[in-house]
């Protein structure tokens, strides 16, 4: 029988007992009866008390592995997160890594197109003073050429001389 039940019992023995007269708070109740409950309620609650104790252990043994558990992946969770954001932050670190770079090449770029951009310019003047030059030279060749014409000197006799130039 259970405990409880026990004491209930005990409790109805000690409720129906016979008032003692002239008294209202104490009774008549039948010692052996009353021993012989007690003892078996005494020799029941060890095992009861010990099944709790044993109840309670592994209680607290299932709380600290689970507290143990929790501990365990509260942790790796906390390095998942750090992994996450160093992670993140490399990845931050080197898109803007990557954006300088290629600043960097536009400016390159950039500076070296206005670079060429110069030489061309610088020789293409260099070339049209040659060409104006050489048109200038060949412009002069042939107002002597065509004076010299007028001239006669490019007679039919003088044909045979060779060219004045």
């Amino acid at each position: 029988m259970d405990p409880l039940d026990r004491i209930d019992e005990l409790i109805a023995m000690v409720e129906q007992a016979r008032s003692v007269p002239m008294s209202r708070n104490n009774c008549m109740v039948d010692r052996g009866e009353m021993i012989a409950a007690l003892d078996e309620l005494r020799a029941e609650l060890p095992a009861d008390l010990r099944r709790a104790a044993v109840l309670l252990e592994e209680r607290d043994k299932i709380m600290d592995a689970g507290k143990r558990e929790a501990d365990r992946i509260i942790g790796e969770g906390e390095a998942e997160h750090a992994r996450l954001v160093s992670v993140n932050e490399i990845t931050v670190s080197a898109e803007h890594e990557g954006a300088r770079i290629i600043a960097e090449a536009r400016a390159e770029a950039q500076r070296l197109r206005e670079e060429v951009d110069d030489y061309v310019d610088t020789a293409l003047a260099n070339f049209e003073q040659f060409l104006t030059r050489a048109l200038a030279s060949i412009e002069r060749g042939r107002d002597k050429m065509h004076a010299l014409r007028e001239i006669g000197t490019f007679g039919g006799d003088e044909a045979e001389r060779p060219l004045p130039f």
